[in-house]
């Protein structure tokens, strides 16, 4: 079922008391990412994971797509648009980011287990300036910066709530179009050439993770 309303109950959306009593207290985007960070980080050990709103609830945990989904169907709840945006890097995993805006400029709300690539505050003027501010921080194991493109703003509203909201299966679907929206390059050919490595002190940085995995090496994809 698509909901066009600008602020839907709970009900249009398809929540259950139980799932509107969390989402409802999370009335602002700083709310909604205290909330995403006491979210348990989902390491996928059993296999790629693509949850909803309401599977995210349920287990408690979720990477970024996940709590995405989750933080602009909080946001929906309390009269903004259900906004995310992909970030694509070369030879390192993508990063997807609930945006919103105060004052004519744009913020984000963001899970990772690694600080650099969380939450933005709405000082940006552009989704441009917004994914940027992640570039120097979207670094893989070789040290490589490889943050590249991001893609427009995708808003939820296009989708069935069943397919993101409430969906009992993996939202393999939504995650596909989020691939196929609109992305604009970051940087050209010729600067990637010129990018500086990151440094020994940088790399030990990144070490500091909030939860610990079995395998530490994928748990930089969150």
């Amino acid at each position: 079922m698509l909901v066009r309303k600008r602020r839907p109950s709970t009900a249009d959306l398809g929540l259950t008391a139980e799932e509107a009593r969390v989402l409802r207290p999370l009335t602002t985007p700083w709310r909604i990412q205290e909330f995403l960070v006491s979210l348990s980080a989902n390491f996928e050990e059993k296999g790629d994971t693509l949850r909803s709103v309401r599977r995210v609830l349920r287990h408690r945990r979720a990477h970024c797509i996940e709590a995405a989904f989750t933080a602009a169907c909080a946001l929906w709840l309390h009269g903004e648009p259900p906004l995310l945006m992909d970030l694509v890097a070369k030879g390192d995993s993508d990063h997807v980011i609930a945006i919103f805006r105060r004052n004519g400029c744009w913020g984000a709300i963001s899970k990772s287990n690694h600080v650099w690539l969380r939450w933005r505050d709405p000082v940006y003027r552009n989704l441009r300036e917004l994914a940027m501010s992640y570039f120097h921080e979207y670094a893989n194991d070789d040290r490589r910066k490889t943050l590249r493109t991001h893609s427009d703003a995708v808003d939820l509203r296009q989708f069935d709530i069943e397919d993101w909201v409430t969906n009992e299966d993996d939202c393999w679907d939504v995650g596909a179009a989020l691939d196929d929206a609109p992305h604009h390059r970051l940087i050209t050919p010729a600067q990637t050439r010129t990018l500086m490595p990151r440094d020994d002190m940088e790399m030990r940085a990144d070490d500091l993770v909030q939860y610990e995995s079995a395998d530490r090496k994928r748990a930089r994809r969150y």
